[in-house]
């Protein structure tokens, strides 16, 4: 197997759980509310507008022997700048208010999942923060793919509420092939063992974000 095989294959437990947690079951099949995808907007504003300082720091960390990845790097900046203002237009075409949420605290998971982020980058090694590009580009996908439209057909709102979710996963597509290209030239074991471990770790912070939804709006909305 190549490596970016041998990373898909150990976490794949991590990536199913994630994948039938309820409420994106309930987002595949369009059976979530207004309020619902709002506070999913909400959650995705507050971590992507780290995303391109995020990646700043990784590159600024990364080793002599990655200059290489380095670039890479300043290619995902060039394509992530500006995209937490996508989320904003979506919040602000359903009739929620934009700056609220862009003056706003995230919820507790997603500020751990940043944290984490940031931590890991700045105290254990600057290339686990690749293990968050495989969550959160590879959930995008599967997110547009399975829910945007059943979404969107559901609570009848028009393309402009879902720019970022469709846009950002048609964006993810291409990344992911850029990201396997990369992954598969990471031969160091130790950075490749702190991939995975930085993989299943974002896995399970990116789905406590998604179990808190359910725990907000599935009970509610089935009462």
């Amino acid at each position: 197997m190549s490596i970016y095989e041998q990373l898909l294959a150990a976490t794949e437990a991590e990536r199913r759980e994630l994948q039938s947690l309820p409420i994106i079951q309930a987002a595949a099949m369009g059976e979530v509310s207004l309020e619902a995808y709002i506070a999913f907007l909400t959650e995705a504003y507050h971590h992507v507008r780290h995303t391109t300082p995020l990646l700043m720091s990784c590159g600024g960390r990364l080793p002599g022997k990655y200059e290489w990845l380095r670039t890479a790097v300043a290619e995902y900046i060039e394509e992530e700048v500006g995209h937490q203002e996508w989320i904003l237009n979506d919040i602000k075409a359903c009739g929620a208010d934009a700056e609220a949420v862009r003056n706003g605290r995230p919820h507790i998971a997603t500020e751990l999942m940043v944290a984490y982020a940031y931590d890991t980058i700045a105290r254990v090694n600057p290339v686990a923060f690749f293990g968050m590009v495989l969550v959160l580009e590879g959930t995008s996908v599967a997110l547009a793919t399975h829910a945007g439209r059943a979404i969107q057909d559901s609570l009848g709102l028009g393309n402009d509420a879902f720019s970022y979710l469709t846009s950002h996963g048609s964006l993810d597509v291409e990344h992911v092939d850029f990201y396997e290209s990369l992954i598969n030239r990471i031969e160091d074991a130790d950075d490749q063992a702190c991939l995975v471990h930085a993989a299943k770790m974002f896995y399970k912070l990116y789905g406590d974000i998604f179990r808190n939804l359910g725990s907000r709006f599935l009970q509610k909305e089935s009462a």
